[in-house]
């Protein structure tokens, strides 16, 4: 009986632990912050969630009410990316008069590869100048599959609200420390290796504190394995 308690004991600390880890099921932009009239790095991570098919296209659509002058890609080996951009009405950014904003973003994999069942990829891109009469930047995003499906990430999330069953990756905006345009929140001329360690430092403690809780629970089922076996050998003597 005791046994039987420590199993269930330790089996169900574990599934806590799991359930806590962070679980992107998904299409999302890390990190989820981004300062404003700032320049942010925003990777897109992309889980495939076909048990068959494998995603051979991501595109990011840029919202037209908030048209950003810059987008630079990271490139991802087997994918090649295409930035489209659009006229737009004369606007100042930075000092400067702007008249072509960036429309979308499309990833197309290369023959033979594809993102496939229980994979993810990220796609990474600098974009920039955030809108400064914002509070978060909505970033509709279509996801293909090799087999012709198609998923739309579209849907926003009301505050406060449930999320939606095909939730558009969101980048909520915020002010910039001392009022000051910033750049990733990192000294001038090195915008995107900042940038790159605050998305890292931030991922890195979401997946350490998920670990912690799988260890501690593992460790819940060991002390409870040591119980039983303590009190079976105090059993066997008597």
């Amino acid at each position: 009986m005791i046994t039987r308690s420590a199993n269930v004991l330790a089996i169900s600390g574990i599934a806590l632990a799991l359930g806590s880890a962070p679980a992107y099921a998904h299409v999302s932009a890390q990190p989820e912050e981004a300062e404003k009239g700032g320049y942010a790095k925003i990777a897109f991570r992309v889980p495939n969630e076909d048990p068959v098919a494998g995603t051979v296209q991501v595109k990011v659509t840029l919202p037209e009410q908030y048209p950003l002058s810059s987008v630079r890609t990271k490139p991802v080996p087997g994918w090649t990316a295409q930035v489209e951009k659009a006229q737009i009405a004369p606007v100042e950014v930075d000092g400067a008069q702007v008249t072509e904003a960036v429309r979308s973003i499309t990833w197309t994999a290369e023959p033979g590869t594809r993102i496939g069942p229980d994979q993810f990829n990220e796609f990474e891109a600098t974009l920039g100048a955030m809108p400064e009469n914002a509070d978060e930047l909505l970033l509709p995003t279509t996801q293909t599959y090799d087999n012709g499906k198609v998923v739309e990430w579209n849907q926003p999330t009301p505050p406060g609200g449930e999320e939606p069953e095909h939730p558009a990756p969101t980048v909520k905006l915020i002010a910039a420390e001392g009022g000051g345009h910033s750049h990733g929140g990192t000294p001038a001329g090195a915008p995107e290796e900042a940038a790159d360690q605050h998305g890292s430092s931030d991922e890195t403690a979401r997946y350490l504190g998920g670990a912690g809780l799988l260890v501690g629970a593992l460790g819940v089922g060991v002390g409870a394995g040591a119980l039983v076996r303590g009190r079976r050998s105090g059993g066997e003597k008597s």
